[in-house]
């Protein structure tokens, strides 16, 4: 046997040797990067806090005394300085981080975990602490993904291995960050991972929990929205509950279509610190002006389930949109994710003034939370964790059957007005404008990847053989995996709907093997019920 062969075949046995012994560690695996990845997102949360109650602080004092707000504004420009310097020293901090992450999970980004969670930990406390509308949880996703990958390369796994424990980062940054252990695991797997095998399911539930629970010791075991007074919806009023999907379905097109209306407006500016100070200067005018605005927005849901007036709402939400936009479409370090979701309440909160207006005895709280939902399933399109987000944000289980109808609906109008869903939106730009590494990138070492894919129902594959099929170069199928048996593949094995296929490839090919496998294995066919 040729001796590059007989490597080849060394690296294999290797690769699936240790994949099949990982399934047995990984719930350590998942609790060691959950304690991690929660401690850095805990940290985080803490710093957030404490900058809150200084930007308050500082507000306060200078409605007091005038001769501070110059000041104000001046430290207002040396934090969008301060920003701009780690944009350019580690460009793959900028917005939420969950596209980077994405990207990462795709091979077709390799950031330096260490400058990312440096440089995006300083750059989202300046950024959300100065008072800009942005979340903590698309930062917590990354600092929870690089926490996780840091913690594989410290322990030198292999590639197939870090992307496991990126995943459980994920999953336990927002846990951490929301108090909400579910959810961190189905957006792990629903939008991060796009894989539900068992493998993954279990380290990232290991380490969500594991996150969750050090959270819960810090921050208390209160929901981040107290719903507690909430009533469930009488069953003659769910045609409401379908109207407010209508609309925030409409709305949240409307939002993916201004973020990236606002990111085109903001490429024309030539100068990246010009471009960050915008933002910065908004958040100090607003903070004299309409401070309801600030930040991403919790105690603004507070004020609107104790009651605003049907103007009041409209304008905060129309200023809340148009500063997010202004926020966001800078690329400065800070989410969305709150902030859609409280414009998601705000929506709803309208949506049950009118209602009022017309007569219908309504109860408030229900549409705020459903606001909430709808929204963010027509701007995420990941109903699943919508659903179950909103319902560990408001610690009640109560509303599943409305959450569910108002995210179905909200789901199929943006679908339907081809809304692209937000963060494949803003991975798609970002690849776009990469056309070079950062200089803090990672350039893959040649390292072999193990590739898993689930078949879908209706997708191209189904039913043909593995040798009738043209698969990427530079690829190899090692395993077939069908229920609880696993079968050694060769050109007649015959696939079917529910197969797990591990694909093991170079990690410099990973992305070109990743779209492939996307087009074979996870698109249905249309046409498929023709070639019957």
């Amino acid at each position: 046997m040729p001796k590059h062969k007989a490597e080849d075949s060394h690296t294999i046995s290797q690769q699936l040797a240790r994949f099949q012994r990982f399934r047995y560690i990984l719930v350590l695996e998942g609790i060691g990067v959950g304690a991690v990845a929660g401690l850095v997102t805990i940290a985080f949360r803490i710093t957030l806090l404490k900058a809150d109650d200084l930007l308050h602080a500082a507000l306060d004092f200078g409605s007091r005394h005038p001769w501070f707000i110059p000041l104000w504004f001046l430290i207002l420009l040396a934090a969008a300085g301060a920003v701009t310097l780690l944009l350019r020293w580690e460009p793959l901090i900028s917005g939420s981080g969950i596209p980077q992450v994405e990207g990462e999970m795709q091979d077709r980004l390799h950031p330096c975990w260490w400058r990312v969670l440096l440089a995006k930990f300083a750059g989202g406390v300046l950024s959300i602490g100065a008072g800009l509308s942005l979340g903590r949880e698309g930062p917590s996703i990354q600092l929870g993904a690089m926490a996780g990958k840091g913690a594989a390369r410290l322990a030198k796994r292999d590639r197939t291995e870090e992307k496991l424990l990126i995943t459980c980062g994920a999953s336990a940054g927002l846990s951490a960050a929301f108090n909400a252990p579910l959810a961190g695991v189905l957006f792990s797997l629903e939008e991060v991972h796009k894989n539900f095998s068992v493998e993954v399911l279990l380290s990232a539930m290991a380490s969500s929990i594991t996150a969750d629970f050090l959270s819960r010791n810090v921050f208390g075991l209160k929901p981040v929205f107290d719903f507690s007074a909430a009533q469930m919806m009488p069953l003659h009023q769910y045609w409401l509950v379908i109207l407010l999907g209508l609309l925030t379905g409409l709305l949240g097109a409307a939002y993916n279509f201004c973020v990236q209306k606002a990111q085109d407006l903001y490429d024309r500016i030539r100068r990246p610190y010009l471009k960050t100070a915008l933002p910065f200067l908004l958040a100090g005018i607003f903070g004299f002006t309409y401070p309801a605005v600030l930040g991403g927005g919790h105690d603004l849901v507070g004020q609107i389930t104790a009651g605003m007036g049907l103007a009041s709402l409209l304008a905060v939400f129309a200023v809340k949109f148009l500063f997010s936009m202004a926020s966001f479409g800078a690329g400065v370090p800070g989410g969305i994710f709150l902030p859609l979701l409280v414009l998601g309440s705000l929506a709803g909160g309208v949506f049950s003034g009118v209602l009022s207006q017309w007569g219908l005895s309504v109860e408030l709280p229900n549409f705020v939370i459903l606001g909430m939902a709808g929204f963010f399933a027509a701007i995420v399109r990941a109903p699943v964790t919508g659903v179950i987000l909103i319902s560990e944000m408001t610690g009640s289980f109560s509303h599943l059957l409305t959450l569910s109808l108002v995210s179905l609906t909200a789901y199929a109008v943006a679908d339907l007005l081809r809304a692209k869903p937000i963060y494949d939106q803003l991975l798609h730009r970002l690849l776009q404008k990469r056309a070079a590494p950062s200089s803090g990138a990672e350039v893959p070492e040649g390292r072999k990847v193990l590739v898993e894919t689930p078949i879908h129902y209706g997708a191209a594959v189904c039913g043909r053989k593995i040798g009738d099929i043209r698969w990427p170069e530079h690829s190899l199928i090692v395993s077939v995996r069908r229920g609880e048996e696993e079968l050694v593949p060769d050109g007649d094995t015959e696939l079917r709907a529910g197969d797990i296929l591990a694909v093991l490839c170079d990690e410099s090919r990973g992305s070109a093997v990743y779209d492939a496998l996307e087009q074979h294995c996870r698109a249905v066919q249309p046409e498929m019920e023709t070639r019957r």
